[in-house]
This record gives C-alpha cells, structure tokens and sequence, in this order.
C-alpha cells in the first residue's frame, strides 16, 4: 500500500528510498530502542570471541529483563536469518559473557531473565523460503520488515512473531544443520519456560476467573492481532510491545498498563501511580479491578494505552 502526504486536501505519494549504508539502519534503531521496541540498549557489534568469529549487530534488554538480539539488511537477504540462529545458539552457551555487558551497560543490579530470548531480524523483504524455514525451525524469531520514504518516515511492520507455531519438519526437506540444531535448541528452552492462562485460574473463585475472561475480551477485542503472552505472576496482552498485564489475586486484579502517570485524567479511585514502585506487570499506571463495573470505569485507559503503543 502506498503511502500519501495530505498537502491542501491534495494526497502526494510519497516515493520510497533506502538507507545509504546499512550502518544508518542500525544506527537509527539502537538511537530509539525504547520508542521502537520498548527495549533498553546493551551493546552494539558484540563480538563473540575467536572462535565463533562474529559480531552481533545489537544486544538489548526487553521491558521483561529478556535477552534480545537484533540482525540487520538493507536488502533481501537469507544469510540474516542464518547468522540470527547462529547467535540465538551461541547466547544460550554465553550467558556470563550477556550479564557482564548487560550490568556494564544498564548497572550491577539489573538481573536477567532467561525464560525467554526474543531475536528480532529487520531487512526491506524475505523470501517465501525464509518465512517457511523460520517455521519450520520452531525457533522464537521475528521478522520485522521496514519502508523509508523521501519524507524521512519509517515504516516497521512485524510479518512473523516468533510465539507462532513451528511447523512440522518434513524429513525430506534439505536442512542447514546449524539452523536445525539452534532451532530445535530454542523451541525446547521456549517449551519448558512457557506459561500458561489456565495456570492463572488455578485456585481463583468463579467471579474472579469471570472478570478475568471479561478483561481479556476487552484487550483482545482492540485489535486482532494482539498477542496474550502468560507470564509466572501475571498475563501479558501485547502488540509490539506490552500494552496491559493482568495480575490476577485471590479477591480482584490489578491491570499494570502502557501509560505515563500523566497520561491519566480524571482517575477512578481504583488507580495508582506505580512508576517508582516495584511490580512484576510492565508499565507505571495500575487500576486494581473487582467488578464488571469498575472494569467499564478504566476501559478508556486501556484503549488509551492501546493507542499510545501503536498497535
């Protein structure tokens, strides 16, 4: 779909061009990790030693306390999604060598979570190929794709999340082996660290696992592709990045949404500044819901949040 300028009710389209150098790309990502990907800078050009003899383009933190590792192209290319299972792979067996960057970088007291590692791959395209093998890898890596246009815009469009299914491998099919291994290696770490929703209704009384089921018709129904994530104390609803988590308690729930204190007008008394308050859910506002009816009371605080995320 092409993009248009509105200039006196007049649409322009606006042309597309490319990064110079894909350096800019990388540059411009690691510049606006946190606006882009909620995410907080660690490294760039990490090297991985002489033996494996290579260098991650970017290592981040996600707002969760995961590893993450970004690869970019400023063209098509099949040797992206290699070199990002190549490091998926090697991070695993390096875990020291990701903490010591990770508290040179954020302080001495951030800790890792490695229930998790989101690999995140940016190019202008993929190839049919590429999208299948990443399935059939089962491995957690996604796919973003972008646009840049002469106006100095950027377009970033997610095309495979990595929470997506991995397809059964057809024996007959010709494999990388690395790219088999590191795959196969992801999809177990994923399967023994994952949670699930029905895990959060375990011993909750019938109203509570009621309000539970109304507030996730509520966040899902924003947006179809928003993605619920189950997490150990709490339930993650997110786009690109995590709008609400639910946090469901014996006798109501506290919703930890996307939002700045400042965002928020005119607050039902359910609502609290978290922002320098420890929780497990991500964000700094928390509404603490018992009802239906106070759920109605914060709906637009949700939807705000929603927004505020860009989907």
């Amino acid at each position: 779909m092409p993009i248009f300028e509105i200039y006196q009710n007049d649409l322009l389209r606006v042309e597309q061009k490319n990064f110079v150098l894909e350096k800019d790309l990388q540059f411009l990502i690691e510049r606006n990790l946190e606006v882009v990907f909620n995410c907080h800078f660690v490294a760039t050009e990490f090297s991985t030693g002489t033996v494996h003899a290579g260098r991650i383009d970017t290592l981040a933190l996600s707002e969760e306390n995961n590893p993450v590792i970004i690869e970019y192209k400023k063209v098509e290319s099949s040797e992206l999604i290699n070199q990002s299972l190549f490091y998926l792979h090697w991070i695993r067996d390096h875990k020291g060598d990701f903490e010591m960057a990770v508290q040179k970088a954020l302080g001495p007291d951030v800790k890792v979570d490695w229930s998790d590692i989101r690999v995140i791959c940016i190019a202008p395209n993929y190839k049919k190929y590429d999208l299948h093998a990443v399935q059939v890898m089962g491995a957690n890596i996604e796919l973003w794709k972008y646009r840049l246009y002469t106006n100095n815009s950027l377009y970033l469009e997610e095309v495979f999340g990595g929470s997506s299914e991995a397809i059964t491998i057809d024996s007959n099919l010709e494999k990388n082996p690395t790219m088999v291994a590191a795959g196969k290696k992801a999809a177990q770490v994923r399967a023994t660290a994952s949670y699930t929703y029905e895990e959060h209704l375990e011993n909750k009384s019938p109203a509570i696992k009621e309000l539970m089921q109304e507030i996730r018709e509520v966040v899902v129904g924003l947006d179809s592709t928003i993605e619920e994530v189950p997490k150990k104390f709490y339930i993650a609803y997110k786009a690109s990045q995590n709008i609400v988590c639910m946090e469901p308690q014996k006798k109501h729930i506290k919703l930890f949404l996307k939002l700045r204190p400042q965002d928020i007008v005119d607050p039902p008394t359910t609502y609290r500044d978290v922002s320098k308050i420890g929780h497990y859910g991500t964000g700094d506002v928390e509404f603490t819901v018992a009802s239906s009816a106070e759920l109605e009371e914060i709906k637009k605080f949700i939807e705000l949040a929603y927004n505020k995320v860009g989907g």
